[in-house]
């Protein structure tokens, strides 16, 4: 792989929160192929709502980072196609400024420094995410091995105890139950 991150027909995307979870990410972005686990440097993961507007997608807060010497938030650099980066942006919220793209150097687990595409939330008021969000982030973290100190992290993380219908996570679900008759 060439420095850089963007050359030609593909990027690198730095996922942290929901997208941790492979069939979370190809439920839209079905380019996706998972590059390496990294760290970000100097960054904490945070969970809030944007102008303090809960998620209609989640029903909570979602995952941010925040700049924050001395810390780290673990994630997936993904390899992705250019042509989702539309489907990318959209499903980030990037058109209603809910997210803005941002570039970070990410340090991979054999030491290398991987520049990707990542996302933040503007203007975002701190709330605690669903435990349906949680629950997606944390099964990513462990279908994708990432340290256990900071699986157990995000396994503290509070909730809002929201027990209502979150479609996007049958639909989650539903993509996982049938991954697992396929390769049956």
């Amino acid at each position: 792989m060439e420095a850089g991150g963007e050359s030609g027909c593909w990027f690198l995307y730095y996922a942290y929160g929901s997208n941790l979870l492979r069939e979370r990410l190809l439920l839209r972005n079905p380019s996706a192929a998972l590059c390496a686990l990294a760290r970000l440097q100097d960054f904490k993961l945070e969970f809030g709502h944007h102008q303090g507007r809960t998620s209609s997608v989640w029903h909570g807060g979602t995952a941010t980072i925040a700049q924050s010497p001395g810390d780290e938030v673990w994630g997936i650099v993904w390899k992705m196609n250019t042509c989702n980066l539309s489907s990318l942006d959209k499903q980030e919220g990037v058109e209603d400024g809910i997210y803005v793209p941002i570039e970070v150097n990410v340090h991979t687990q054999a030491g290398k420094v991987l520049t990707c595409r990542s996302y933040q939330m503007k203007d975002y008021v701190p709330g605690p995410p669903s435990p349906q969000y949680k629950k997606v982030i944390c099964m990513g973290a462990k279908q994708n091995g990432l340290p256990t100190d900071y699986q157990e992290k995000l396994e503290a993380i509070e909730t809002n105890n929201y027990a209502g219908p979150v479609p996007i996570m049958e639909e989650i679900e539903a993509s996982i139950k049938a991954e697992k008759i396929n390769s049956a």
